[in-house]
C-alpha cells in the first residue's frame, strides 16, 4: 500500500505538482487522485476561461479558448497564464497544489519558481485520445475527428509560434512521462509510483 505520510506532511509544507498533455491524454483521471489526497486543484485552462467570461464569451469552443491562450502569451507574454496561476496560488493559504493544462516551456519555467515543483508528462495514442473524446461527450468536443486532431495537433506545438501550445516540448521537460494507452487502473499504478518516487524525494 503507498504510504503517503510525506504526502501528508506535504499539505503543511510546499509541494507543486503540474500535468502536462493534450486533451484526453489522462490529466484529468490523475488531477483527480492528487485531489483524493487533499491537493488543492487549478487548471491554466480556468484562467483563460475566466478571461473569456471577463470578454462575455463564457461558451467558446475550444479553438477559440486555443486562440485566447495564445493571445493572452502574445499580449502579456509567454508565462503570463502560469504567472497567474502562480499568483492565486500565492494568496491561498493552501500548501500542496495539482496544476493542470501547462501547454509551454515558458509556463513551466515559471510555475518551476514554486518549490518543489514536479512536472508529469501524459501520453496517449491519437487513436485512443479521439475514443476517450467521443465517450466522454462534452460541449467543446463536439466536433468531427478530423477537426479534433487538427486541435490536437495544435496542442502538441504543429504550426505553432512560441506564444503557442507546445505540449511535446513541454513533456521533453518533464520529469514523469506516463504512457497512458491501457485502462484506468493501470493509469492509477502508474501514478502511484510516481507519487512514491515524489515521496522519497521530499522525505
Amino acid at each position: 500500500m503507498l504510504d503517503t505520510t510525506i504526502l501528508q506532511k506535504a499539505r503543511e509544507e510546499p509541494l507543486y505538482v503540474g500535468l502536462t498533455g493534450t486533451m484526453a491524454s489522462g490529466k484529468g483521471e490523475i488531477a483527480k487522485i492528487f485531489k483524493n489526497l487533499n491537493f488543492a486543484y487549478i487548471s491554466l485552462s480556468d484562467i483563460v476561461r475566466e478571461e473569456a467570461g471577463k470578454r462575455g464569451k463564457d461558451n467558446m469552443s475550444r479553438h477559440d479558448l486555443q486562440n485566447l491562450g495564445n493571445e493572452l502569451r502574445k499580449n502579456g507574454g509567454t508565462d503570463i497564464i502560469a504567472r497567474r496561476v502562480r499568483d492565486k496560488i500565492i494568496a491561498s493559504n493552501k500548501k500542496a497544489w495539482i496544476i493542470d493544462g501547462i501547454r509551454n516551456p515558458a509556463e513551466v519555467l515559471e510555475l518551476k519558481k514554486l518549490r518543489p515543483f514536479y512536472l508529469i508528462g501524459i501520453k496517449s495514442d491519437l487513436e485512443i485520445i479521439l475514443k476517450r473524446i467521443q465517450s466522454r461527450k462534452r460541449q467543446t468536443d463536439r466536433v468531427e475527428n478530423s477537426e479534433l486532431e487538427k486541435l490536437i495537433n495544435r496542442e502538441w506545438g504543429v504550426g505553432e509560434s512560441s506564444n503557442g501550445q507546445r505540449v511535446g516540448e513541454c513533456i521533453q521537460i518533464a520529469d514523469f512521462i506516463i504512457e497512458n494507452n491501457q485502462g484506468l487502473n493501470e493509469l492509477k499504478k502508474k501514478c502511484l509510483d510516481i507519487i512514491s518516487i515524489i515521496e522519497d524525494k521530499n522525505a
